[in-house]
C-alpha cells in the first residue's frame, strides 16, 4: 500500500480522544467499567461541587450545573481519555473576587471569554508552552489558594455570627477573633465529626466515598437531633431543581474591558490545572493526552457552562484519579458522571437543603489540605536559593494581595533568576582551549597568521549576555586585521544577541577589521540570515568550520 504523503496526512492533535476510542473499538465490558467509574466519580463530585460553589460565593446548584455541563463537554471534546472536569478549588479565590467586583453576570461573561481564550490557545498550539510555568510558582499559588479556601470556611465550621465577613485575609481573621464569643458548640461538634469521618475513612477504607458518607451522616445527625445549625436550605431557601435554560450573557464593550483581566486569569488557571491533571492521568494509565485538543475542549466546556449560568471549570486531579482507580478508561466515564449528577439534580435536589454548612466546610478543609501539597512546599523550601524566594513570594502575594499579581510577579521573578543563571553559564573565551572532548583541544591561536585573532562563544547568546561580546572585544586591545568568531557551541541567538553581533561588526569595520563567523548552527544562522548580517557586506564572511575560517583569514591577510 502506498504511504500517504506527509503534507496530506491529517494531524491528530485536534482529534477528541473519544473519536480515537471508538475507532479502536469500544466493547460492552468497556461500557460496564465506564458506567461504574462514572457513578463512583459522581458520588465523590456531588458534595464537592456544592461546597466549591458556596465557597466561591455562588449557590450550590451552580456547582452542580458546572459539573454536569462542563464536565460532560470536557470528556466529550477533550484530549485526555480519563479527564474529569468541573469546578475546582483553584477557581474559588478568582470566582469569589469576580462576583464581588462585577456581580454574577460579570463572572458568566468572564467565563465565556476565558473559554474563547482557551480555544485560541489550543489552536495556537500553546498546550506545551503552558507547561513551562516554573514549579515554585505553581506550588506557591496553589498553597496560597488552599490557605484562602480554608480561611473562608472558618465561619461556617465554628458557626460564628458574622453579618459580613471581610474579603481580605488579615481583616477576615481579625473578624473571626473578634466574634469568637458567638461560637456555636453544636455547629463545631458537627463539623469536627464530619471532618473525622472523612479522615478516618481515608485511612481505613479509602475506596469508600468519604465526602458523601460524611455529608449524609452530618445531615442525618442534624435532622434527627434537631441541632440548631445552619443548612444549605436556610442560607439558600430557593434552589432550582434541574438545569436552567441556556441564555446568552449580556455583553457590552465596557463590561468586556472590566472582566478581561479576570478572563485571562481563569483561562490560565484552567489551562494549567487541566494539563497538570492530564499529565497525572497519563502517568497512571500509560496513555498520552493531546494537550492542544485538551485546551480546546476546556474552552468549549467553559463557554457551555457560561451559557447555562455555571462557574468556570477545568480538569480535577482528585476526581480524575478516582475515575482511573474505579476502572474508567475512556471519556465515556466522565460523560456518565455528568449524567448521574443530572439525575440527582432532577430527582433529589430537595434533599440537599438539609445538608449542614459545617459539613461542607469540613469537606473544603480536606480539599484545601490536599491542594496545599505541603510535602512539595517543604521540599522546595528546603532547596533554598532563588526557588525558595519565588515560592514564598508567590505564596504570600496570593494570600495577602491578589492571585493575578502573585502569578505575574512569580513568573517574572523566576524567569529573571533563570536568565541570570543562564548568563553565568555562557562563556566567551579569547585564545583559550576549546571545551572538553572537542576535537580541537589546543590553543586557538596556534598556526594563526599574524594579524588574526579568534574568540569562541559557548552557550546561548541572548540579551542577558549580549554586552559581554563587546566587552571581550574591548579587552583584546589592538584590533586585528581579521577576527574569527567561533560559534559552534551557540545553539540559540535572540534579537539582542543579533544586535550585539551587529555592533561588534560595526566596531570592527570602523577599525578596518574583517569578521569571520565559524561553524554557525542552524537557528543562529537562520536569524542572522533574516537580519542580513554580512550577507551584503564583504567585511563579514561565514565558514563551515574552524579550519576553513583559518584558510579564509590567510587569504584575507
Amino acid at each position: 500500500m502506498q504511504a500517504t504523503p506527509p503534507h496530506l496526512r491529517i494531524s491528530t492533535d485536534f482529534t477528541p480522544k473519544i473519536i480515537t476510542i471508538f475507532k479502536n473499538g469500544y466493547t460492552g465490558k468497556d461500557l460496564q467499567n465506564d458506567l461504574i467509574a462514572g457513578l463512583t466519580v459522581a458520588i465523590v463530585a456531588l458534595p464537592l461541587a456544592m461546597a466549591l460553589a458556596i465557597a466561591s460565593g455562588a449557590s450550590p446548584d451552580k456547582g452542580l450545573v458546572t459539573s454536569i455541563i462542563a464536565g460532560f463537554m470536557i470528556s466529550f471534546l477533550g484530549g485526555s481519555r480519563v479527564q474529569i472536569g468541573g469546578p475546582t478549588g483553584a477557581f474559588v479565590v478568582v470566582v469569589f473576587n469576580v462576583i464581588a467586583q462585577h456581580g454574577y453576570d460579570g463572572l458568566v461573561l468572564a467565563t465565556l471569554m476565558a473559554g474563547i481564550i482557551l480555544i485560541a490557545a489550543g489552536y495556537a498550539r500553546l498546550g506545551r508552552v503552558i507547561k513551562y510555568i516554573p514549579y515554585p510558582v505553581v506550588t506557591g499559588f496553589t498553597a496560597g489558594i488552599a490557605v484562602i479556601i480554608a480561611s473562608s470556611q472558618v465561619k461556617d465550621f465554628l458557626g460564628l455570627k458574622i453579618e459580613k465577613v471581610p474579603a481580605d485575609f488579615l481583616p477576615k481573621w481579625a473578624s473571626y477573633f473578634g466574634h469568637l464569643d458567638t461560637l456555636q458548640m453544636a455547629t463545631l461538634g458537627l463539623g469536627l465529626a464530619a471532618l473525622a469521618i472523612i479522615i478516618v475513612l481515608r485511612k481505613v477504607a479509602p475506596k469508600l466515598p468519604g465526602y458523601l458518607i460524611s455529608v449524609l451522616a452530618a445531615t442525618a445527625a442534624a435532622t434527627l437531633l434537631h441541632l440548631p445549625v445552619e443548612t444549605i436550605g436556610s442560607r439558600f431557601p430557593s434552589i432550582p431543581a434541574g438545569l436552567p435554560m441556556p441564555a446568552w450573557p449580556e455583553i457590552s464593550m465596557e463590561k468586556v474591558q472590566e472582566v478581561l483581566p479576570s478572563a485571562f486569569t481563569i483561562a490560565f488557571l484552567a489551562g494549567i490545572e487541566a494539563l497538570l491533571s492530564a499529565v497525572v492521568a497519563d502517568g497512571m494509565t500509560g496513555f498520552r493526552h493531546r494537550s492542544n485538543q485538551e485546551l480546546v475542549g476546556q474552552g468549549v466546556a467553559n463557554i457551555a457552562s457560561a451559557f447555562f449560568g455555571g462557574l468556570p471549570a477545568t480538569g480535577a486531579i482528585a476526581r480524575t484519579a478516582t475515575n482511573i482507580r474505579s476502572g474508567g478508561r475512556s471519556p465515556m466515564s466522565g460523560m456518565f458522571h455528568a449524567v448521574f449528577l443530572l439525575v440527582f439534580m432532577l430527582f433529589a435536589s430537595d434533599a440537599m437543603k438539609f445538608v449542614p454548612m459545617a459539613a461542607l466546610a469540613a469537606i473544603l478543609f480536606v480539599v484545601a489540605w490536599g491542594m496545599s501539597e505541603m510535602h512539595r512546599f517543604i521540599h522546595i523550601f528546603k532547596l533554598g536559593g532563588t526557588d525558595r524566594l519565588v515560592l514564598i513570594l508567590t505564596f504570600a502575594l496570593t494570600v495577602l494581595v491578589d492571585l493575578t499579581v502573585a502569578i505575574g510577579v512569580g513568573v517574572t521573578l523566576a524567569s529573571l533568576f533563570f536568565m541570570a543563571q543562564m548568563s553565568k553559564s555562557v562563556e566567551i573565551r579569547s585564545g583559550q582551549p576549546s571545551p572538553e572532548n572537542a576535537p580541537e583541544q589546543e590553543d586557538m591561536r596556534r598556526d594563526l597568521p599574524a594579524g588574526v585573532e579568534v574568540f569562541e562563544i559557548a552557550g546561548p547568546v541572548f540579551f542577558g549576555v549580549a554586552s559581554e561580546l563587546l566587552d571581550t572585544l574591548k579587552r583584546m586591545g589592538v584590533m586585528p586585521k581579521t577576527l574569527i568568531v567561533r560559534m559552534r557551541y551557540v545553539p540559540f541567538l535572540d534579537a539582542s544577541g543579533v544586535a550585539a553581533l551587529e555592533d561588534m561588526v560595526k566596531q570592527c569595520a570602523a577599525n578596518g577589521t574583517r569578521v569571520i563567523f565559524s561553524a554557525v548552527q542552524t537557528q543562529p544562522r537562520a536569524i542572522l540570515s533574516r537580519a542580513h548580517l554580512g550577507m551584503d557586506d564583504a567585511g563579514v564572511r561565514y565558514a563551515k568550520h574552524y579550519d576553513e575560517a583559518v584558510e579564509m583569514a590567510k587569504e584575507i591577510n
